[in-house]
Formats: structure tokens, C-alpha cells, sequence
């Protein structure tokens, strides 16, 4: 009698068994998605805070004047003696519509620079999109391959990067600017980097 049930017994374990890879699977997969979900994606640390802004050097943007003159490209140098605020950009980036005119009313404060890495985009396309919302931008590089944007280590656009006077990246914003975080995340960061001797 012993020899018939034993069988029984091992045959009805190895179904759970066998499901217990799949349970674990969904415990981790719902453990991960709890903890990326709940988090703020603007507060995704970045491994280049308190590091030098990447030495990158990107063309003018085509076409693109200020005043007549024409808007230069990005040369690393830029980013040292003023703080800057450098934001990454494209004109096929819906929320970079969003924050657009933001930026040109951050702009209008003269205490920082305002540095535009345009993001695989055409110079049509981005001239376009400046005519239709201003030009918040001193500088504007074209990152037409996105080499510079793995440099910055951008995760998708819009971005945006304090640098302090001594060319040092201060703090990251992943996403676009908000009504909501414009003054009580990017001023205080920016405020910080003005206040700050290097």
C-alpha cells in the first residue's frame, strides 16, 4: 500500500515544483515595478553630480541668430566662470513643448546662462520650434548622433543640468520643467549653485 501512495505523493509536488520559478519570477518582477514605480523619475541620481561637466564640443545650431548675431555652438569652456543651466531637447520631444516656455521665462534672469543641447534633431525642425516659443538659449550645440547626450548621461529627453562656476555638474533634472518643480526644485538648485563660491 505504501509502494502506490509514495508515487502519488511525488507526482502531486512536482506541478508546485515546477510553478515555483514562475511565482518567483512574478514576486520579483512586482517587487521591481513597485520600487520604480513609486519613485520620482527627476530623482534618479546621477553618477556625474560633483563631477566636471563632460568636455564635449557640439556645432552651432544652423541658421540660428540672436539679435543678428549668430548663436554659437557649445565649447566646453562655456560652462566655466557663469553657472549654467543646460538643458538637452529636441523639437519631437512632447514635453520639451511643455516646458518651452518655461525656460524663455527663466531666461529672462541674466544671473545664469542658459545652454541648449538639441537632441537628434534637424536644424529645421529645431529652428522652428524656437521661432514658435523664443530662444531662452546663449549657446546651442546639436548633438545629431546623441554621442553628447551618452556623455551627459542623459536617459531620455528633456533633461536638465545645473553646472556651477567651476564647471562642475550640481544637480540633475530628468524630465521636463513643471509649474510644479520650476520653483521648488530647479530655483533651489540654481540658487545653491549661485550662492556657491566654485
Amino acid at each position: 500500500m505504501s509502494d502506490i501512495s509514495e508515487p502519488r505523493a511525488v507526482s502531486r509536488r512536482r506541478p508546485l515544483l515546477m510553478l515555483l520559478p514562475l511565482f518567483v519570477f512574478m514576486g520579483l518582477a512586482v517587487l521591481f515595478w513597485l520600487r520604480l514605480g513609486s519613485g520620482d523619475p527627476s530623482r534618479i541620481p546621477s553618477a556625474l553630480i560633483g563631477r566636471p561637466a563632460p568636455q564635449v564640443q557640439l556645432p552651432p545650431l544652423e541658421g540660428l541668430a540672436n539679435d543678428g548675431a549668430p548663436v554659437p555652438g557649445l565649447d566646453p569652456a562655456a560652462l566655466k566662470g557663469k553657472v549654467s543651466i543646460v538643458n538637452v531637447w529636441a523639437s519631437w520631444c512632447v514635453p520639451c513643448h511643455d516646458e518651452a516656455p518655461l525656460l524663455v521665462e527663466l531666461g529672462k534672469d541674466k544671473r545664469f546662462q542658459i545652454v541648449g543641447i538639441n537632441y537628434k534633431d534637424t536644424a529645421d525642425n529645431a529652428r522652428r520650434f524656437l521661432g514658435r516659443y523664443g530662444n531662452p538659449y546663449g549657446i546651442v550645440g546639436v548633438d545629431g548622433n546623441g554621442r553628447a547626450g551618452i556623455e551627459w548621461g542623459v536617459y531620455g529627453v528633456p533633461e536638465t543640468f545645473v553646472v556651477g562656476r567651476n564647471g562642475t555638474i550640481a544637480y540633475k533634472l530628468v524630465g521636463p520643467i513643471t509649474p510644479d518643480n520650476i520653483n521648488s526644485v530647479l530655483k533651489v538648485e540654481i540658487d545653491k549653485a549661485l550662492k556657491a563660491g566654485g
